[in-house]
């Protein structure tokens, strides 16, 4: 369990968000198989996520996805998080490592490599605002406050620890992010650079603990904590978690995309069929009866494009638009048309 805090300093010019993630960083390394740099880049995406979620979302009920896709061998990342503390996350290749950098530290930006970062933000209607910048340095921190800047325009720092020992364990994660208002003084500002000059890095910070990492950033600016009892978290904290939406429904309903055809050879070879969730690593095993209770969807005579079927939450997909892929009408029987 991970928790985030939140704060404000500068008179109320700083706003200051912090999290620790060691616990969900721990538990997606070993859900994923990360070797080390693949967790650090992980971890410093989820916990950028919960922080960024904090940041920019109104409701409890809207999303956030980050997605970094460079040309390093990890082959890109993505992370959803929303403003309740919940984050998931994968790598595309989890066991993609590269050589130590000339510190001694943990190489993130090598293993991204050069790409971009798009920003998903899901609102209850089911819209979704797409933002895309040009990664500036693959490490993660640097590349969320450059998105911040120029998608939102609001001028933040951010700075994102993760540390491993041992086989790879994590020993501690979290983060902080302080977004600087509108006409804040220049004292404040000169107050906070100077504070933030002074860093190797924020990490040997978080080993001391969250509350003294973000007092130590903010040391003469007047930081106070955010009361968040009145919000409705006794401890003052937001808990934080890993925490997938797939569920067994959800990954039989998945299987609605292999033609029946392909069901009956899983049976037939397999004797069922396995699932597995790319956002968490989560194995569901399916027998030959349940895999035959997928009979209700109807897909294109042609090409075998599914038209419809039944979604695990009661209602129906269908195929947008009137035009197969293929280049076929689109003919929903009757009877499956009114439940549509």
């Amino acid at each position: 369990m991970g928790r985030i805090l939140r704060g404000l300093a500068g008179e109320g010019n700083l706003r200051v968000v912090a999290a620790e993630t060691t616990d969900i960083v721990e538990e997606a390394r070993r859900r994923h198989g990360l070797s080390p740099t693949a967790t650090a880049a992980l971890g410093r995406a989820m916990t950028g996520a919960l922080l960024l979620a904090q940041l920019l979302l109104k409701t409890p009920k809207e999303r956030l996805a980050l997605r970094m896709e460079g040309t390093g061998p990890l082959g890109g990342l993505v992370v959803e998080a929303d403003a309740l503390g919940n984050v998931r996350g994968y790598v595309k290749n989890p066991q993609a490592e590269v050589p130590l950098r000339e510190d001694g530290k943990l190489n993130v930006g090598e293993l991204i490599g050069a790409g971009v970062l798009r920003v998903d933000r899901s609102l209850p209607s089911g819209e979704v605002y797409t933002s895309t910048v040009p990664l500036v340095s693959g490490e993660i921190a640097e590349d969320l406050a450059h998105y911040l800047w120029q998608s939102e325009q609001v001028p933040s720092a951010i700075l994102l620890g993760v540390r491993v020992k041992g086989e790879g364990e994590v020993e501690v994660a979290g983060g902080v992010a302080i977004q600087v208002m509108p006409d804040t003084p220049e004292e404040v500002l000169s107050r906070l650079e100077a504070n933030l000059a002074g860093l190797s890095g924020i990490t040997p910070l978080l080993r001391e603990g969250l509350e003294a990492a973000v007092e130590r950033l903010l040391a003469g600016l007047g930081f106070e904590w955010t009361d968040l009892k009145a919000l409705g978290y006794p401890l003052n904290e937001i808990p934080a978690r890993f925490r997938c939406r797939c569920n067994r429904e959800k990954a039989l309903e998945a299987l609605v995309f292999f033609t029946p055809e392909e069901r009956e050879d899983m049976i037939v070879e397999d004797g069922g069929a396995e699932v597995v969730c790319h956002w968490c690593g989560e194995v569901y095993r399916f027998s030959p009866e349940e895999i035959r209770s997928l009979v209700a969807e109807v897909r294109c005579p042609d090409c075998g494009t599914l038209w419809l079927y039944p979604k695990a939450d009661g209602t129906l997909f269908r195929i947008e638009g009137d035009t197969c892929r293929c280049g076929r009408k689109v003919e929903i029987p009757s009877e499956k048309r009114a439940q549509a």
